[in-house]
């Protein structure tokens, strides 16, 4: 993974972290082993799932910016569609706590996108290209009549 991939991730998923630490904290202290299994595996699905879509979709906007929204709408599904099939698989386990697992898994995904959220309004992305002002006179726009 490249240095910007990590970059574009690290502000989303440290606090998620953090959370998804907090959450197993406290599912340790009311489930018990299970539940800190739960919050565990809870905290790890969501950054994840989240990251790598995170990834991917970066690579697309910049490889293919004219796939940037479908990518992202196609991403978001594949993301619910593969939480559900993870979700169906473990529904009867006895592996962890399921309850813990879920509420952990709520307030971490809530958390990543929060902090995604701030991320993008804190970024300095430019909406001007400045290599097209460095040739000498500016094109002319509009209809020459």
């Amino acid at each position: 993974m490249p240095s910007n991939d990590i970059r574009t991730v690290l502000p989303a998923a440290v606090p998620t972290l953090v959370v998804g630490a907090v959450g197993t904290t406290v599912s340790a202290v009311v489930a018990g082993g299970k539940g800190a299994i739960g919050g565990v595996v809870g905290t790890l699905v969501v950054v994840l799932f989240m990251g790598v879509g995170l990834v991917v979709l970066h690579r697309t906007a910049k490889s293919l910016p004219q796939l940037f929204q479908a990518m992202g709408l196609m991403l978001y599904v594949a993301q619910l569609l593969l939480l559900f099939v993870f979700l169906t698989m473990f529904k009867n386990t006895t592996l962890f706590d399921f309850k813990a697992f879920a509420f952990t898994l709520l307030a971490a995904t809530i958390t990543w996108i929060a902090a995604q959220a701030r991320s993008w309004m804190k970024a300095k992305i430019l909406y001007v290209d400045p290599a097209a002002g460095q040739g000498g006179t500016p094109a002319k726009s509009g209809s020459s009549a």
